[in-house]
C-alpha cells in the first residue's frame, strides 16, 4: 500500500478497555470497527478516507490476531459486491470509499444488496467529499440512501459521536436487516480529539464457519418474484423495524434552550457550524450549551416523524439546515408536517444557500435571518453580537488577498508526468491541436497552465472511453489519458477493451507512475516493488496486449521528453487500424523522495560517501526565453532579475527545492537546444580524491576566470 508507514497508528488500534484513544476521526472510525467485531473490511481509497485503508493495511498482524479479513478491492464495486457476505451469514462486514464518486462506481452492487438485504450487520462507510474541499462534482450520498432505501448516519463531527455511529450502524443494519450508510464529511475525517477505547473483538461468527457451512435462501436473490416480494418487505418489515430501533435508542438527540419558540433541526455532520454560528451570535457557548432548541438528525434517512412533529410542535419557527441540493430532508419534513396538520412554519433555502459548502459565515448569516424572521428579540440585545462581521468582511482577511496570489494544484516538484505533457506541447506546436479526453488522477492537473491540455473529464478510467464517439475517418487522430490506477480500476475493459473492439482509431497515453498516487501512495497491480501481502509487478503493456492491443509502446523513463514527443508523433501518423497504446512509465516522485530521503540521511549520518544531483541556470548564459518553465512548470523553476544591465528580461533560476530528476534541462533541449542549465552533484562525506578533485576544479575554474577578467578589461 502506501509508502508512508502507519506503524504509530496501527499500535493507537490495540488500545483496550478505558484507554484514551486521540487522534483523527478517520483514525477513530477504524478503531471503532475492531472495537463493533467487524469480520471483513474492503474498500478503494479516495480522500478523505484513505487512512482508513492505509492503517488497515498496515495492521495485517493485528487483523490476523483477530480473525478480521482485509482487502484492498480494485474498485467501489468490488467493495461492495463483497458485502454479500453479511447477506446470508450472520457477519458483520464493512467497506470504504470516496463518496459520490465511488457510491456511483458502486451502485449496481449496493442496490442489489438493499434489494436482497442482510442478516449480518453490513456498514458502507462514505467519505462525504463535498464543498470547498472538493475534488469532484458537487452531489450528495443522501441520494442514493434514498433510492435503494439504505440507512444513513451522519454523526456530529466529534469522535465519541463518530465511534457510537459505527456501533449503532451495526446494530441498526442487524436490526433492520438492511445495509447502512454511514457518511462522514470532510471535517469529520480530520477532526482531532479524543474517546475512551474499549477492547478489540474477534468476529463471534467467522468467514470460515460460513465457508464450512454454506446456506443459500432464493429469496434473497434478486430474481422475480424475489424481487417484488423485497420491496414489500423495505416498507413493511424493514423500515419500521429501523425506526423503532433509532427512537428506542435515541440514535437523534435533542439539546434544549429557553427560547422555546424557535428551534434548528440540523444534519449531525453540520452541528458544529451551526453551534459555531449560535456562538458568534452570543446565543451559545463553547461547551455546547445553547438557548436555541436543537434536533440533531445522527440519522439523516431516513427521518423519524414522531421525533420531529414532537420538536415542531408550538414553535413558531424551525430552521432546516441541510448542507447541499435539492433540500431532500425539508421537503420531507413539510411533507410530515402538513400531514399532521402543525402549522410551524419552516426555513432553510430560503435563508441558506441551495447549493454549496456552509462555511462559518455562511451559516451565520442564515442563522440570523432566521431569527430575525421568526424571533427578532432573539438577537435585540447587542450583547449578543448580532452584527459580528462576517470573516470575509475581516480587513486583515482582505489585505491577505492582496498579498497571497491563487494557488491553484499542480505537480510535485520533479513530478515525472510533467514531461509528458510538455512533449505533448512540443507535438502540438508541429502537428496542430487535437481533441484531448482526460482522466481522473494526478495527471488531469494538465489541464491548468502551464500546458492547458485536455477537453474532458468523466470518471475514474473513463478517459479512452469518453473519446469513443470520435472514431470517425479524420485527418486526425483523438488523444485520451489514462492512469494506472485508473487503468486497474476499470480501465482496462471499459477504456482499453473498448477501444479495440470497435478498432478505434485513437491514440491512448497510459501514464504509469507505480501507484495509485492520487489517492496516496498506494500498490497497485503493476507497481514495482515487492508486496508482501499483495501481488503486484505485472505489466500494463502485457495487460494491454492480453485484451488485444497490437500497437503498444513502453516509454521507460518519461524524463527523456525528446522520445515520448517522437513516441507520440509516430502514434499520431500510424494509419494501421486499432488504438494505438503508449505506456509512459516513471516512478512517482512523491513515492520515491518518501522512499529515498530516510535511507539517503541514515547513510550520510552514517559516513557514507553519498552524492545528490542538482540542477541550476548559468544566467550568463540564459537569454530568458523561459522556455523551460512553459513547458515544465515545474515549482522548482522560478525567475529572478538578471545582474547584467544589458538584459531587460529576468533570467531562469531553480530554487533547493529541486529533486534532480532533470526534466527542466530535457524540456530546453527538446524544445531549442538551451546550453544554460547545468548538473551539479553535492557529495556528502566526500573522500580525500573527491577533495583533491574539488581543489583542482577549483584552480581551472579560477584561472579561466581571471583570464576572462583580464580580456574583458583589455576590451574595454
Amino acid at each position: 500500500m502506501a509508502e508512508r508507514s502507519f506503524a504509530k497508528e496501527v499500535r493507537d488500534l490495540e488500545l483496550g478497555e478505558g484507554q484514551e484513544f486521540r487522534g483523527e476521526g478517520i483514525l477513530a472510525l477504524t478503531k471503532a470497527l475492531l472495537q463493533s467485531g467487524v469480520a471483513y473490511v474492503g474498500g478503494y481509497q479516495g480522500s478523505p478516507i484513505s487512512h482508513l485503508m492505509d492503517v488497515l493495511s498496515d495492521a495485517q498482524d493485528l487483523l490476523a490476531k483477530l480473525g478480521v479479513q482485509f482487502s484492498a478491492s480494485a474498485s467501489e464495486a468490488a467493495a461492495a459486491a463483497s458485502l454479500s457476505a453479511s447477506m446470508m451469514y450472520p457477519i458483520r462486514g464493512a467497506v470504504t470509499f470516496k463518496s459520490t464518486v465511488g457510491t456511483n462506481v458502486a451502485s449496481d452492487a449496493l442496490a442489489n444488496l438493499a434489494s436482497s438485504g442482510v442478516v449480518g450487520g453490513a456498514l458502507v462507510i462514505v467519505g462525504e467529499d463535498y464543498g470547498e474541499g472538493s475534488s469532484i462534482m458537487q452531489e450528495r450520498s443522501h441520494a442514493f440512501a434514498m433510492k435503494s432505501q439504505i440507512w444513513l448516519l451522519d454523526p456530529r463531527p466529534d469522535l465519541p459521536s463518530i465511534v457510537k455511529a459505527v456501533e449503532d450502524g451495526f446494530e441498526l443494519s442487524e436490526a433492520s436487516n438492511t445495509p447502512v450508510m454511514l457518511e462522514v464529511r470532510i471535517r469529520s475525517c480530520h477532526v482531532h480529539g479524543s474517546f475512551i477505547a474499549k477492547d478489540n473483538k474477534r468476529p463471534p461468527y467467522t468467514l470460515q464457519q460460513a465457508l464450512e457451512n454454506p446456506v443459500r435462501d432464493v429469496n434473497r436473490i434478486v430474481l422475480p418474484p424475489a424481487s417484488y416480494i423485497q420491496e414489500k418487505e423495505k416498507i413493511e418489515k424493514r423500515w419500521p423495524a429501523a425506526v423503532e430501533f433509532i427512537k428506542s435508542r435515541k440514535l437523534n438527540e435533542f439539546f434544549d434552550g429557553d427560547l422555546t419558540d424557535v428551534g434548528i433541526a440540523v444534519q449531525g455532520g453540520m452541528y458544529n457550524g451551526v453551534m459555531r454560528a449560535l456562538q458568534r451570535l452570543g446565543l451559545a457557548d463553547v461547551w455546547g450549551k445553547t438557548r436555541i432548541p436543537l434536533y440533531v438528525m445522527n440519522v439523516a434517512y431516513p427521518l423519524i416523524d414522531d421525533e420531529l412533529t414532537q420538536f415542531c410542535a408550538g414553535k413558531r419557527g424551525v430552521l432546516i439546515v441541510e448542507e447541499g441540493q435539492p433540500e431532500y430532508i425539508e421537503q420531507a419534513v413539510n411533507t410530515i408536517l402538513r400531514r399532521r396538520d402543525i402549522p410551524t412554519r419552516l426555513f432553510g433555502k430560503d435563508v441558506l444557500p441551495m447549493a454549496g459548502e456552509y462555511t462559518a459565515d455562511v451559516m451565520l448569516k442564515g442563522v440570523r435571518d432566521f431569527l430575525s424572521a421568526a424571533l427578532p428579540s432573539a438577537l435585540s440585545d447587542a450583547s449578543r453580537a448580532p452584527n459580528v462581521p462576517a470573516i470575509a468582511d475581516d480587513p486583515r482577511v482582505k489585505a491577505l488577498t492582496g498579498v497571497v496570489p491563487p494557488r491553484p494544484p499542480g505537480f510535485c516538484v520533479g513530478c515525472p508526468e510533467r514531461p509528458i505533457f510538455a512533449a505533448m506541447k512540443l507535438v502540438e506546436k508541429e502537428l496542430g491541436q487535437h481533441h484531448i479526453a482526460a482522466d481522473i488522477g494526478c495527471h488531469l492537473f494538465s489541464i491548468l497552465p502551464p500546458f492547458n491540455i485536455g477537453a474532458s473529464t468523466m470518471g475514474y478510467g473513463l478517459g479512452p472511453a469518453s473519446a469513443a464517439a470520435f472514431n470517425v475517418p479524420s485527418s486526425k487522430k483523438s488523444i485520451s489519458f489514462i492512469g494506472d490506477g485508473g487503468f486497474w480500476h476499470n480501465g482496462l475493459t471499459t477504456s482499453i477493451g473498448n477501444a479495440v473492439y470497435n478498432k478505434h482509431d485513437g491514440v491512448i497515453v497510459v501514464v504509469d507512475n507505480y501507484y495509485a498516487s492520487a489517492t496516496g501512495g498506494q500498490d497497485i497491480l503493476s507497481s514495482r516493488a515487492d508486496n508482501a501481502t499483495r501481488s503486484t509487478q505485472h505489466p500494463i503493456a502485457k495487460a494491454v496486449e492480453g485484451i488485444g492491443g497490437t500497437w503498444v509502446r513502453q516509454v521507460d523513463r518519461t524524463y527523456d521528453v525528446g522520445k515520448m514527443r517522437d513516441t507520440l508523433k509516430e502514434a499520431l501518423s500510424d494509419r494501421s487500424p486499432g488504438p494505438k497504446v503508449i505506456v509512459a512509465s516513471s516512478e512517482c516522485m512523491l513515492n520515491k523522495q518518501r522512499r529515498e530521503k530516510p535511507l539517503f540521511a541514515k547513510a550520510v549520518k552514517g559516513g557514507k560517501r553519498m552524492v545528490r544531483e542538482r540542477y541550476g541556470v548559468d544566467e550568463d548564459v540564459c537569454t530568458g526565453d523561459h522556455a523551460c518553465i512553459r513547458l515544465s512548470g515545474c515549482p522548482s523553476l522560478s525567475i529572478k532579475h538578471s545582474d547584467d544591465p544589458l538584459k531587460d528580461d529576468p533570467v531562469a533560476a531553480v530554487d533547493n527545492g529541486c529533486v534532480g530528476c532533470g526534466n527542466c534541462g530535457e524540456v530546453a533541449e527538446a524544445a531549442v537546444l538551451c546550453p544554460s542549465f547545468y548538473r551539479a552533484e553535492i557529495i556528502h562525506n566526500p573522500t580525500a580524491f573527491d577533495r583533491f578533485m574539488a581543489r583542482i576544479r577549483t584552480a581551472v575554474i579560477g584561472f579561466l576566470q581571471r583570464r576572462r577578467a583580464r580580456h574583458a578589461l583589455a576590451i574595454s
